[in-house]
This record gives C-alpha cells, structure tokens and sequence, in this order.
C-alpha cells in the first residue's frame, strides 16, 4: 500500500510538473521587464512595480505597413517582451505579417509557442508539416477574417497568393515565442555545418550546399 501510495505521488508530481513546463501563471500582478537587470532569469528580471508607467503596458506601430521589399517579400512586426515590457510572465505576443504580391514567410517553427494567425487584408496560402514519420502537410487558403492554427514547434509557412498586397495579425502563446528559419538556421549557422553533412542530409551534390550556404 505504502508503494502505490509513493509511486501515485511520484506520477502526481511528474503530470504537476509537466503542466507547468512552458510559462507558469504569474505570482503577482504583472512583472514588467527590466531590461537594464544583470540578473539572468528564465524571463526577463522584473522593474520595481512603483516605477512602472503605462508606456511599459502599451506598443505603437502595428498601424504601419512593414517593408517588404527583401528577398522573400514579407515583413513581420514584432511585439513581443522585447517591444512591450509589459509582456513579461504573461505567455503571450502579438506579430503584424505584411506580404508582397506572391511574398512568402519562409519555412520556420517557433520553440515556445503555438501560433493563431488572422488575415486581415488579402489571400494566404497556409501550411505546416507534422513531425516525423509522417511529415503529412497539412495546408489551406485564406482569405480576409479567416483564422489558421499552427501548433507550438511545427514548421510552418506563409505565402501571398493574391495580386495585392497581403496583411495578417498572429498571437502567440509566449511574451517570447522565438522564431527558427529553417533555411537561415541550416545554411546560416556560424561557424557553418559541414558542407558533406548537409549534401548527405539533402541529397544533393556539395556544390550545391556551398552555393546556398554563401547566400546566407
């Protein structure tokens, strides 16, 4: 009786802990983030409450198109505890995603956060890919007010399938979501992945990896 009692304890415990394994309720009112802290936390270090002023709470901007004019033709504006302090401990952010005509957000996945994005002007093309082994892509147009999910740590897209330009809002379940580009992460990487590692991994000749790591 006294095993099952302890092994029930140790499973209560583990299924406590893993429920809090991302961003646990916050303890107090709001911790706004003090940028300027030397101290090194899971988050940012909290300002003193009695300093705090409605700036910290509050973010303009989202009303201004993003430049689009890049390689990939998307522009995201971001206001995450970086831009808003105020986000601190609260577990969610917000983006703008601005498109070009046939502008893409490249393949990426965000480490912290599920994403639930709202087109608000034009037509997406939306798809993310489950993971291994079945790797099925899952994918849809949208078009102005539809909504799309794409689930915490899935690579995902964007791409503008309309003639003008494209406009979409997205929250995130984190005040610090991270963001990994697949492309920029695999060929970007300082110091680089060996070249014969990723002409093995993509199947390709090592030329090829060469050429695309000097693009990035």
């Amino acid at each position: 009786m006294a095993k099952n009692i302890l092994l029930f304890s140790v499973v209560a415990l583990s299924l406590c802990c893993f429920a809090f394994a991302f961003e646990p309720s916050p303890l107090q009112d709001f911790c706004v983030a003090d940028a300027a802290a030397s101290g090194r936390v899971n988050g940012v270090a909290c300002k003193n409450p009695m300093s705090v002023s409605a700036d910290d709470f509050s973010f303009s901007g989202l009303h201004l198109p993003g430049n689009t004019s890049n390689p990939v033709g998307s522009r995201v504006t971001p206001v995450t505890v970086v831009q808003l302090p105020g986000l601190n401990t609260l577990g969610i952010s917000l983006v703008r995603i601005d498109f070009a005509p046939m502008g893409i957000n490249p393949p990426h996945t965000h480490p912290r956060a599920t994403e639930i994005l709202t087109v608000v002007e034009g037509s997406l093309e939306v798809g993310f890919i489950t993971s291994n082994p079945d790797n099925k892509h899952i994918t849809k147009v949208l078009k102005k007010g539809d909504v799309f999910v794409f689930p915490i740590g899935l690579v995902h897209f964007q791409r503008n399938v309309g003639k003008e330009n494209t406009v979409a809002i997205a929250g995130l379940s984190s005040q610090n979501p991270g963001v990994i580009t697949i492309a920029n992460a695999v060929f970007g990487s300082k110091p680089d992945i060996a070249s014969d590692i990723l002409a093995k991994a993509f199947q390709v000749d090592k030329n090829i990896v060469d050429q695309l790591q000097a693009k990035f």
